[in-house]
């Protein structure tokens, strides 16, 4: 199992274009998808903790999984594997970067390198909406949370905060009053 976690957070690795978030459908496919080790909402939550802690997104889901499969070797194993392929094909890259970052055909391959990137991180926010936003009262809070973040500088720590406060207030006020929401 540990060799596993590593192999396959190694493969997730690979992926270092983009950082963290372009990571994210990655995560949802290996981990959810092929290897059920976590559920899409229990992957929202550690995207959502990975938000407010420090660390690289990525790393901090790992850790959570690989805890959640083997303990504390889980989440360090887990996280050795995706940060091994990083670490590797940096040290690579900054080796020959500097020689050949101002060829033309390198220019242009980080250019259509950025433009995938900006794809798999809109597709992982699709999913994302599509597993968080399941009543009218959580596409208020989405909507409500996406205008402020797009209209200030606010922290994002803040903004889940505040979100999980709505969430709280919003479902005891539906409970107390017995209603469901639609």
């Amino acid at each position: 199992m540990l060799f596993d976690l590593f192999i396959t957070f190694a493969k997730i690795g690979v992926m270092t274009f983009g950082g963290g978030y372009a990571m994210l459908p990655i995560l949802q496919r290996e981990l959810v998808e092929n290897k059920g080790w976590s559920t899409e909402e229990d992957l929202a939550d550690y995207y959502a903790i990975g938000q407010c802690t420090p660390g690289i997104i990525a790393i901090n889901t790992a850790t959570f999984v690989g805890t959640k499969q083997k303990g504390i070797i889980g989440g360090i194993v887990a996280s050795l594997g995706i940060v091994f392929p990083s670490l590797v094909i940096i040290t690579l890259i900054a080796t020959v970067l500097t020689t050949f970052s101002e060829l033309e055909v390198v220019k242009h391959a980080f250019a259509g390198i950025r433009v995938a990137v900006c794809v798999l991180i809109f597709n992982s926010v699709l999913k994302l909406m599509k597993g968080a936003i399941k009543d009218y009262y959580a596409l208020f809070i989405f909507i409500g949370i996406f205008l402020v973040a797009l209209f200030t500088s606010i922290s994002t720590v803040w903004l889940i905060v505040a979100s999980a406060i709505l969430g709280i207030v919003i479902n005891t006020v539906i409970k107390k009053k017995g209603g469901k929401a639609k």
